[in-house]
């Protein structure tokens, strides 16, 4: 069930964050009532701290939302379920992100854009009641700028505008954005999705500047483990490094094409992935109060929602079964109902040299206890277990494993504990990426290494990256060590190059992309579909974002001849549409 929303409503009843949502009913309190519901320190207090779990609602709270259809277009997953529109979603099939009126995927469309707007209207209503000339809103001992309460607050409120903010830009063409100062009932005028960018960022460094702005009085930083629930404790200096972590994944994954991402200021990345986190960020779940991650927590249950496509894990591959699988068509990839099978060094994937040994190498119920991390991010699953039909280049023998422990276990109960949602190899890869494009290709490579070579490691031993050779070869052209048994094993890099029927070793770029694509699958919101986009490789045709929801344009008085989609088809946006894949598919 999706919530109904109040269109432009300054206020939104505070509601539980459960995967369904009830249908709410409610008078548009948009002026006097703003006045009641902030009308003490401590009753805008408890309305703000409760918006960082309705952001991650948004996003992470529920499979009613468009991540399902993102992971199977960059083909990250496969499912051939009709649910929240998977299978309406396969790339190949010329397929758009339609935005008809009633469409099957509205609900699904809706969900981000709506959930974050709300979220950027209630925080900015709060600074603008604290902003205002007459009679201002401070939750503090006294209205002055540096009130340690005040600037907790502002801190906040800003954070969470730039994360809304953001994800809408990252997401879909254009937005309303909603700032201090704005009358409660102005719906905002639609902007591109490059100036609702600029907005977050905007919000983002003013939250920086309210953290580090030195307080007077009592009430203030760190941020209580009631509003962003997390192990970590929320001191200014850690709250921006987080801040400046968000910022770095916007900065880079905002591009829809390579040529935008390759125009990214990435001397500013770097320095945020610099200055951001030092370690895994983690979120501490919960299940009946929020934050919670509904699309992991689905596919890790093993049913028909999810295998892992041969299109990027394969290049793990060194039998020689990625090369004959590529060799083929698409259409005919996998034929027969035959499940992609592959025998790699990299520690990531399990080990052997059947699939009975690999099955063998890892069984699922070893890491189903809580706190116990799987021995490898990804399982071959039992043969006739969970195997299922649908396009036959989706077919796969490989599931990701990495946060089964969570999913089934958590740190006591399912889904309720500590689990990554920003991984430091996120921020590594970042920041490498910003390297390699300014020439530091040393720089770059140290930061592969990080992951592409580390052991086994821990007790019981499981994996910390590939286990793989380390990239000795500072350059753009020279291809990464291993020989036969190189990875990666990339389309085009074969003889002849450039011919995509053939696979060769890769140089350090690809060794880069590798290394983050096995590093984030399934650590956060889209992570394939967001790089791949700007690296040129979702599957031609393949829409490059969501335009505005069709009810946010109804309610702005658009015709429904003037309600557009995205990808191919007449109606649909400019320059909605992938180009060539650098893989060739």
């Amino acid at each position: 069930m999706i919530r109904k929303l109040i269109q432009y409503a300054a206020l939104a009843t505070v509601v539980g964050l459960g995967a369904c949502e009830k249908n709410l009913v409610t008078e548009n309190e948009v002026s006097g009532d703003t006045k009641k519901v902030l009308g003490t320190p401590n009753d805008a207090e408890a309305l703000i701290s409760t918006y960082y779990k309705r952001w991650s609602s948004g996003v992470y709270g529920s499979t009613t939302d468009i991540e399902g259809m993102a992971n199977v277009m960059s083909l990250m997953n496969y499912s051939s379920l009709a649910n929240n529109c998977q299978n309406a979603r396969w790339p190949f099939g010329n397929v758009s992100n339609g935005n008809a009126p009633g469409n099957v995927c509205a609900g699904e469309q809706y969900r981000l854009y709506s959930v974050l707007g709300e979220v950027d209207r209630v925080a900015s209503n709060l600074l603008t009641a604290m902003d205002a000339t007459t009679n201002p809103l401070t939750l503090g001992t006294s209205a002055a700028a540096t009130d340690a309460r005040n600037l907790r607050a502002r801190a906040f409120a800003e954070f969470l505008r730039g994360l809304s903010l953001g994800y809408i830009a990252l997401m879909h063409d254009s937005g309303a954005v909603i700032a201090p100062g704005m009358d409660g009932q102005d719906p905002g005028k639609l902007v591109g999705y490059v100036q609702v960018m600029d907005s977050a960022y905007a919000a983002f460094d003013r939250a920086i500047v309210y953290s580090n702005t030195t307080p007077t009085g009592t009430g203030g930083f760190p941020i209580p483990v009631s509003w962003l629930p997390s192990p970590t404790v929320w001191t200014p200096v850690e709250f921006v490094k987080l801040i400046r972590t968000y910022k770095a994944r916007f900065r880079a994954n905002v591009a829809r094409t390579p040529a935008q991402r390759a125009a990214a200021d990435w001397t500013k990345i770097v320095a945020d992935a610099q200055a951001g986190i030092t370690s895994d960020h983690l979120i501490t779940t919960s299940t009946t109060q929020g934050p919670g991650n509904s699309w992991r927590g689905q596919y890790l249950t093993f049913t028909t929602w999810h295998q892992m496509p041969a299109f990027y894990i394969g290049m793990a591959d060194v039998s020689g079964s990625y090369a004959s699988w590529i060799a083929l068509p698409v259409g005919q990839r996998g034929a027969g109902n035959t499940g992609f099978f592959m025998q790699t060094p990299d520690l990531r994937f399990p080990q052997g040299a059947t699939r009975a040994a690999q099955i063998a190498d890892l069984d699922k119920v070893s890491c189903q206890t809580a706190s116990t991390p799987c021995k490898r991010y990804w399982v071959n699953r039992a043969a006739g277990n969970d195997d299922f039909s649908g396009n036959s280049w989706g077919f796969s023998n490989y599931d990701h494993i990495r946060f089964y422990s969570w999913t089934r276990a958590g740190d006591g109960t399912a889904q309720n504990g500590n689990t990554p949602f920003f991984t430091i190899a996120e921020l590594d890869m970042l920041q490498a990426e910003g390297l390699y494009r300014q020439g530091n290709y040393a720089g770059a490579a140290a930061l592969v290494n990080k992951t592409r070579t580390a052991p086994m490691g821990g007790t019981p031993l499981v994996a910390k990256g590939g286990g793989l050779p380390a990239i000795t070869a500072f350059d753009a052209t020279t291809v990464v060590p291993g020989g036969a048994n190189c990875v990666p094993q990339v389309p085009g890099f074969g003889t002849p190059l450039g011919d995509f029927t053939k696979v060769g070793c890769g140089n350090l770029w690809e060794a880069l992309k590798y290394e983050k694509r096995i590093e984030t699958a399934y650590t956060h919101y889209a992570p394939w579909f967001l790089d791949g986009r700007g690296w040129g490789e979702l599957p031609k045709d393949t829409p490059l974002f969501w335009a505005v929801p069709y009810q946010d344009l109804q309610s702005r008085g658009r015709p429904t001849s003037a309600i557009y989609g995205a990808g191919p088809g007449t109606g649909n946006a400019a320059g909605s549409v992938a180009g060539a894949s650098t893989y060739g598919w």
